[in-house]
């Protein structure tokens, strides 16, 4: 999500806003009675998954220009035109046309995606692909159904979907996930003299605040697997990883499993200047370390340790296929040939097909902050995928 951490005042969100964040925090409030302080890992799963009050959950605006954030589908075409390049090579090799997105967040991705396949199909066929195309979008959320479904409903050649659940039926094709993996709760942690300590969140005066415990057997043993880290050093670690991806991976026969999102190989996450984390807050497209304020009306999120992805996917009976940044990953599904398709001669919109690559691929901006993991099953070992066909990266998990 581009935004850069700011230290200005946020802004007081309206009274019925306030509101329902304040009913989340009572909630929160009724299971810290109840049960005693809880982890980061739960209060982040609250804040943004609760049923009908979670910021992921409730009727909330979150993308675009007038919400929290900005994703690459919401700057423009350009991104999903590179990635349907990808996705077309996988759909060749597999026979079958079969896209299963998780999260598709405002839906702007998937129309894209379901757009430029099918010109891509008609200028290679010389007319619409006869195939069935199905698009499997899992949403959890009933808000952003609805966003999706109003984003998406010109997409007459597509059989779309919406899940419950990933699919258990053995399936061919791929799985696509943009910006997904940073919203898994986390835990926190911190280290004192040498012991580590898991960050929770209690009650004060009706009030939620931080605080630490002596961390659990599972934390613990994660994080010393990390190395030594220096006292004080305060971080997080995603028990909830190996789970997850086992789960939305296990039906895919034979395909490939895509990841885009931000973040660092485990030898760049834990370095002694990040001794705060990377743990970040994001509301009206501010970015800020105040992860208490405003449950419910604020995205959280963490950068992904890739290397750990990585580690997950072998444990989950996946091939790691490729790993790269964003920008090389563009460059190397056909980049050139989106930006030379769009430009048409009016200074205006040349310019705007401009600013969207200088933002998907500078490395100040989206370039280099955003990563691309490939995992693969059923995959022939002698065909590479065109994403990572610049350079690959896997030398530096």
């Amino acid at each position: 999500m581009n935004s850069s951490k700011q230290p200005d005042i946020l802004p007081e969100p309206p009274g019925e806003l306030k509101q329902h964040s304040q009913r989340l925090v009572r909630k929160m409030l009724a299971r810290i009675e109840r049960e005693g302080s809880i982890s980061f890992a739960e209060y982040m799963q609250m804040a943004l998954y609760e049923p009908g009050l979670g910021y992921y959950s409730a009727g909330l605006h979150k993308f675009g220009p007038e919400g929290d954030f900005i994703t690459a589908p919401e700057i423009g075409d350009v991104f999903a035109a590179c990635l349907a390049r990808q996705v077309v090579e996988v759909t060749a090799e597999t026979g079958a046309c079969n896209i299963l997105e998780i999260g598709a967040g405002s839906g702007k991705l998937a129309s894209q995606l379901m757009s430029e396949i099918e010109k891509l199909d008609t200028l290679k066929n010389n007319e619409p692909g006869p195939r069935v195309r199905s698009y499997r979008i899992l949403e959890t959320s009933a808000d952003l159904r609805e966003v999706q479904r109003h984003t998406i409903d010109h997409q007459d050649a597509w059989d779309v979907t919406w899940l419950d659940s990933p699919p258990h039926q053995p399936w061919s094709g791929i799985i696509l996930a943009n910006e997904v993996v940073d919203a898994l709760p986390v835990e926190r942690f911190r280290m004192v003299d040498g012991e580590v300590f898991q960050v929770c969140v209690a009650a004060e005066d009706s009030t939620l605040k931080l605080s630490q415990r002596e961390a659990p057997a599972d934390l613990e043993e994660a994080v010393q697997g990390l190395g030594p880290l220096p006292n004080g050093y305060c971080s997080e670690i995603s028990l909830q990883l190996p789970a997850w991806l086992e789960t939305i991976t296990a039906g895919l026969e034979n395909g490939i499993a895509l990841f885009v999102d931000y973040g660092y190989p485990q030898n760049e996450f834990y370095l002694p200047e990040r001794r705060d984390g990377t743990l970040i807050a994001h509301y009206r497209h501010r970015a800020h370390d105040r992860v208490l304020r405003y449950p419910g009306l604020q995205d959280l999120t963490a950068f992904v340790n890739f290397s750990a992805l990585s580690e997950a996917g072998g444990d989950a009976g996946l091939e790691l296929m490729g790993y790269t940044s964003q920008a090389l990953f563009l460059m190397g599904s056909g980049l050139d040939e989106v930006v030379q398709d769009r430009l048409s001669g009016d200074a205006g919109e040349d310019m705007a097909v401009s600013n969207q690559v200088r933002q998907l691929v500078l490395p100040d901006l989206m370039g280099e902050k955003f990563q691309v993991m490939a995992f693969g099953r059923g995959w022939p070992e002698n065909k590479p995928l065109r994403g990572f066909s610049f350079r690959d990266l896997r030398n530096r998990l």
